[in-house]
């Protein structure tokens, strides 16, 4: 079949090989032996380790450059496959900066970006039309939610999102449904129907003329295997591909990059195996340790000078990942100067390496270090909450990056909604966020009934759902549920002179059904969610009374000032690749927490070698000195736990590091050995036995409007919104007792009801 955009047959032949030239170029002055060396060598296979702050961005720029100015290739036959769409627009711009114009008709883009374009002009062969939709991730979601509901799945215990979830791994791995076998993982969901329900999801697709993104290369492959010289066409076209971040690449977009690759065999892949840290998202860290396999007599080219951080850094970081067995090998170094030794730091409690942590901050700052060349970098979400509320209390300014801050995270929101429920029943923004959540069954046609009472009669939700649960506006099922929710925020209220604060909130965590709901959720969120919510308990503690720490809450989320303003950045190590700050403070580094138990009980001695590629990134997002800060001891759930510190500091070359003292390393050492964290499950977070004594606390809500005589008199004729005409047989304040001519006898509210 023809191609469209196939547009080679109308250029000159590149040529092979560059033109003898006496002075080297301009854009290739500056460069370093390794960086020039990834540039010139244009020829078959190559694969550029590039270690953190090593230039990789102007070698890779400068490779693309220099293919074009040396007339190897036009840039219609140049494909370059990036991550986000940001640095392909980067990539181009730096590139047309080099040759000193704008380069036109190259494939440049992410990797669902190039897939979504072949398929625009091949759609027919895989069964869809060149016009096809691609479904966002609520699409998705919903799509898969009604086929599951016709099939009879339990959607309580196997959400549509979790399926979802199964699905998208099986597409990441190249695998269609009739490639999936009895051992991949997720087969088991759903009670084993996890495969058909993933095939009937694909043909509901394309009966939709629809794709999600992770068919935007699962298709590409069926296309190539299907049509060979459609695949040898794009093969004859790139006569040369660059990939950047080669180590996150999945298998789907592995064998896609391989197969396109098989025609002139000039693929230049750029990453560095040592920060392969998102295997939980489907990267393979084996696509770029077997690259020379994949492409014999490739060439491998080691970015290892340094441009970032001292020579400390950079010791301590290369003694420290040398302990991984699955890695190719290189030593970073730079001509900066030693400078400033890795401090390692024992405190006694969370509480005091915040403390500790944050003096630091200050104490830099009144040297002149801006805040925002100061970074907090944690191994988990539940580690930002002490510092947040440390520097709250310093008044530092802050930012939260790549996520919401702690108490602005949907769980904590949800869960100090139920705690504004109990402690204040007039609250109606708080009844309306969790009144189905968890989901109970409570629709958006019993909301808006609600809604109109509570509007009309101008009282809170809570005390409208007091109502209408003896009446009939609302369906049976959904007054049981909503009476249940009423009896449950009356015996938690009943509780809040005679229970400690924290415990109650800890039981109405669990008696709501939330903390189930999390722990029956199998999306990646699901863990760090369950982990937040415990750290929420400690919180709370922290104050007399529960509603002493709601107010607190106000406050802090009022802390909230100019986005332009200078501000420390807290984020977690995953979203810190590819920052860079002068100063970085690394706390938790303990057993349990880093590396992380539910990672090294989930995956063993792979997942112990990518914690320690993590702490890697961790430790080289420094320029100038870093911290790592471990704890003695830490509370969870109001229980303490020792901790040992983390294999990883022992792993440092002595040379370079600094160790301080502090009560948590050279102070006593009984009741150390605990197991730091758990795993995110059940375990550490021992609710109270549940006390269920049912009740509705009528007098919480005031309803003194039951009690006023009503408008309508007995026998008069009315209408009712949703059950028609009829006529009054008795009247009880604001209810009415109506028998309809459709409905029969029902117990209203007068609210609903009109003069006929």
């Amino acid at each position: 079949m023809s191609d469209p955009f196939d547009l080679t047959d109308d250029l000159p032949p590149p040529q092979e090989s560059a033109p003898p030239s006496g002075a080297a170029p301009d854009y290739l002055v500056g460069l370093n032996e390794g960086q020039r060396a990834a540039v010139e060598t244009v020829d078959g296979p190559v694969l550029v380790l590039a270690g953190a702050g090593t230039g990789k961005t102007r070698a890779l720029t400068t490779r693309l450059a220099h293919i074009l100015v040396q007339g190897h290739a036009h840039p219609q036959e140049m494909l370059a496959v990036t991550f986000t769409n940001k640095a392909a627009r980067e990539m181009k711009e730096r590139v047309g900066q080099l040759v000193g114009r704008d380069v036109e008709g190259w494939w440049i883009g992410t990797f669902h970006a190039l897939g979504a374009r072949i398929l625009r002009v091949h759609a027919e062969l895989v069964g869809l039309e060149s016009n096809f939709t691609i479904l966002d991730a609520d699409d998705q979601v919903r799509l898969l939610k009604q086929i599951g509901e016709a099939e009879g799945v339990d959607d309580k215990r196997w959400p549509a999102r979790t399926l979802m979830g199964v699905i998208q791994r099986w597409k990441d791995r190249g695998l269609t449904p009739d490639k999936v076998s009895d051992i991949e993982e997720g087969v088991e969901c759903a009670d084993g129907r996890a495969v058909d329900l993933y095939r009937q999801y694909q043909e509901r697709l394309q009966v939709l003329n629809a794709a999600d993104f992770g068919d935007l290369l699962l298709h590409c492959l069926t296309l190539f295997q299907a049509a060979p010289d459609v695949l040898k066409s794009y093969q004859q076209r790139f006569r040369y591909i660059l990939v950047d971040e080669y180590q996150d690449t999945n298998v789907a977009q592995y064998l896609w990059l391989r197969l396109l690759a098989q025609g002139y065999k000039n693929i230049c892949c750029v990453g560095d195996d040592d920060q392969s840290i998102y295997s939980w998202r489907g990267a393979e860290v084996g696509n770029i340790l077997r690259f020379e396999e994949d492409f014999p007599g490739a060439r491998v080219v080691r970015l290892e000078r340094n441009y970032r951080s001292t020579g400390h850094i950079l010791g301590a970081a290369s003694g420290l990942i040398a302990n991984n067995e699955g890695r190719l090998g290189k030593t970073l170094w730079t001509e900066d100067g030693q400078g400033e030794k890795v401090v390692v730091q024992g405190v006694w409690d969370g509480q005091e390496e915040a403390r500790l942590v944050c003096e630091e901050i200050e104490n830099f700052h009144r040297k002149g270090f801006p805040l925002r060349e100061m970074a907090v970098l944690v191994r988990a979400g539940f580690q930002m909450r002490e510092f947040e509320e440390r520097l709250i209390t310093l008044g530092v300014p802050y930012r939260i990056i790549g996520g919401p801050r702690f108490y602005e995270r949907k769980e904590i929101r949800d869960a100090i909604a139920y705690l504004r429920m109990v402690v204040q029943p007039a609250d109606s923004l708080a009844f309306e966020r969790i009144v189905n959540v968890p989901k109970r069954g409570i629709g958006k046609t019993t909301e808006r009934v609600i809604h109109e009472l509570s509007r009309t009669a101008a009282i809170p939700m809570a005390e409208a759902t007091v109502q209408l649960i003896e009446t009939d506006e609302i369906k049976p099922k959904q007054r049981n549920t909503l009476a249940g929710l009423l009896e449950d925020f009356a015996r938690w209220r009943s509780q809040l002179a005679t229970m400690n604060h924290a415990e109650l909130a800890a039981l109405v965590l669990d008696e709501s059904g939330y903390m189930d709901a999390l722990r029956m959720d199998k999306s990646p969120e699901a863990p760090g969610r369950i982990e937040n919510l415990k750290e929420l308990i400690p919180a709370i503690e922290e104050f007399e009374t529960i509603p002493a720490f709601l107010e607190h809450v106000s406050l802090v989320m009022e802390n909230d000032s100019d986005t332009g303003q200078d501000k420390v950045s807290i984020m977690t190590l995953h979203g810190a690749k590819g920052l860079e700050f002068d100063l970085v403070f690394l706390p938790g580094w303990e057993e349990g927490v880093f590396p992380h138990q539910r990672a090294l009980d989930e995956g063993g001695h792979k997942a112990l070698e990518e914690e320690r590629r993590l702490a890697y990134v961790g430790i080289t997002r420094a320029r100038k000195q870093a911290f790592l800060v471990h704890a003695a001891n830490r509370r969870i759930y109001n229980q303490w736990q020792s901790a040992l510190p983390s294999r990883f500091i022992d792993e440092l070359p002595p040379e370079h590091i600094d160790r301080r003292g502090g009560r948590g390393l050279y102070g006593s050492q009984r009741g150390f050995g605990g197991g730091g964290l758990s795993d995110g499950g059940s375990a550490g977070f021992a609710f109270p036995a549940r006390r269920r004594r049912r009740v509705i606390d009528a007098e919480a809500f005031e309803v003194a409007a039951i009690n006023r005589p009503s408008r309508f008199s007995i026998g008069q004729r009315v209408f009712h919104q949703k059950f028609g005409y009829g006529t009054i047989l008795d009247a009880d304040g604001e209810k009415l007792e109506i028998a309809f001519e459709k409905a029969g006898t029902k117990k209203v509210m007068e609210a609903f009801v009109e003069e006929s």
